[in-house]
């Protein structure tokens, strides 16, 4: 197997796991030696077990996505990669890379937008703290409004192993930039890729800070679409109404009842649908 062939067909998160495990730990360790105050248990253990329900319901989500990435590649790919070039396929593997991340801008900026994708995003915003677990504090029903917008990949013809690495690979950076930790890197840096501050914004509660900053690798992408704010003020974690349990359960499904609880009471078919297209 050649390098490019590792580096398309490497699972970036199930590697790094015991990493990110080990770095939380020793966030907590630092933020105790210097008295910084960044974790609670209680609030820890929420976003943990948050995590580990995720991982739960992937295990029967991710099957229908592949399937439909895989099927589109087949059926409807423009480009038959594994027949190009070692040359070419680099050219594709870069072009990936980029395209996995601006597809997620669109997803991210989606779901801060649209009631559904709200309601299946939410639960990374709950938490009123802001350290490398909530990182892995994640929805376990977002890959259900998610997928779709990855699918434009797969009609492009990016094989699904290659979409599953870089895919991997953005998740993977995302975890080192939820801490409190650093505070600010290089100017070059800040303005091209997303970083701690940048994503600080992103978690704010504040209403300059609210929608903003949707970029997973790069932040470029909120910089030309209008999205991006610098972190300026003392930010305020968490979510505008509050969460107010510990329970991972709740966690994941209150803003879905609230949203049924909101189609009930509205009428008309179309009024209805739009409670949960809405924003």
């Amino acid at each position: 197997m050649s390098w490019f062939d590792t580096v398309m067909s490497t699972d970036y998160v199930q590697i790094c796991i015991p990493l990110f495990l080990l770095a939380i730990g020793g966030e907590a360790y630092f933020s105790w030696k210097k008295g910084m105050d960044l974790y609670r248990v209680n609030d820890t253990l929420n976003s943990l077990s948050c995590g580990i329900l995720n991982q739960f319901v992937l295990m029967m989500t991710k099957g229908l996505s592949f399937f439909l990435y895989g099927y589109l590649v087949h059926k409807a790919g423009i480009i038959d990669f594994l027949s190009l070039s070692a040359e070419q396929q680099w050219a594709g593997g870069l072009a990936l890379f980029f395209g996995v991340d601006l597809c997620y801008y669109w997803f991210h900026r989606s779901a801060h937008r649209i009631n559904f994708g709200w309601a299946t995003h939410v639960v990374h915003h709950q938490s009123e703290e802001y350290n490398l677990s909530t990182a892995l504090r994640q929805g376990a029903f977002q890959e259900l409004f998610s997928f779709p917008f990855y699918l434009p990949l797969a009609i492009i013809g990016f094989p699904l192993p290659w979409f599953l690495a870089m895919s991997g690979l953005n998740t993977t950076w995302q975890f080192w930039i939820h801490t409190r930790a650093i505070k600010k890197m290089p100017g070059w840096f800040e303005f091209v890729f997303n970083t701690p501050s940048h994503h600080r914004v992103h978690h704010g509660q504040n209403e300059k800070y609210l929608d903003r900053n949707h970029g997973g690798i790069f932040i470029f992408w909120d910089r030309l679409f209008g999205t991006f704010q610098q972190e300026e003020e003392t930010v305020r974690y968490g979510i505008t109404t509050g969460l107010n349990s510990w329970n991972p359960l709740w966690a994941q499904v209150h803003y879905f009842v609230f949203l049924w609880q909101m189609t009930v009471k509205v009428k008309g078919l179309k009024r209805k649908i739009a409670v949960w297209c809405m924003g």
